[in-house]
């Protein structure tokens, strides 16, 4: 990485129990949320946020949810979140030909009519030569209530910060996901 993370022990205790949190769902503490957490107040803002978008009520699917922020994830070169999305993917239902064929998903069968306008928004918002258009406008209200596209917008938008940051900082994969990330 290119900024290296302090010493658990350094943290505030608040940003302790986040990383708590990681272990016991995760099995290790995120690389990210040690960068992240060099920066207590940003940090656990972050980790609000993120909580936010993945709660079970949301109105988005899970495994939708993580389509998209794998997408993304693969748009900005993220290796760390390719690795973490695509498990979470795998642990929603996805099956692994999916996960393989989502970079190149206009060409596959394998995703849904749902999936495929989820994905285009998300790398219309990702590329930012693009613009939404009104026929994209017409779609997304077609298919989702206004509460899931502000949610889905929103994932769009956390997931860039997300990658962006780690990207940057060459965060690199913590081996969550079993197929290669490079394969992804």
């Amino acid at each position: 990485m290119f900024i290296d993370p302090k010493p658990i022990h350094n943290y505030p205790w608040y940003v302790r129990l986040f990383f708590w949190k990681q272990k016991k769902t995760y099995g290790a503490v995120l690389d990210p949320g040690l960068l992240w957490a060099r920066s207590p107040l940003v940090f656990s803002s972050v980790a609000l946020l993120y909580g936010a978008l993945n709660r079970k009520s949301s109105p988005l699917p899970p495994a939708l949810r993580s389509l998209v922020t794998v997408r993304i994830s693969q748009i900005n070169h993220c290796e760390f979140c390719v690795d973490v999305n695509a498990a979470t993917l795998l642990k929603h239902g996805a099956d692994e030909a999916k996960v393989l064929a989502l970079n190149n998903w206009r060409e596959s069968d394998l995703f849904d009519d749902t999936d495929c306008l989820a994905l285009d928004y998300a790398e219309t918002i990702t590329y930012t030569e693009r613009t939404v258009t009104p026929a994209q406008r017409e779609k997304l209200k077609a298919t989702f209530d206004d509460d899931a596209i502000v949610e889905l917008t929103g994932l769009i938008a956390f997931q860039n910060l997300s990658s962006k940051f780690n990207s940057a900082l060459d965060v690199p994969s913590q081996g969550f996901c079993q197929i290669p990330v490079s394969s992804v």
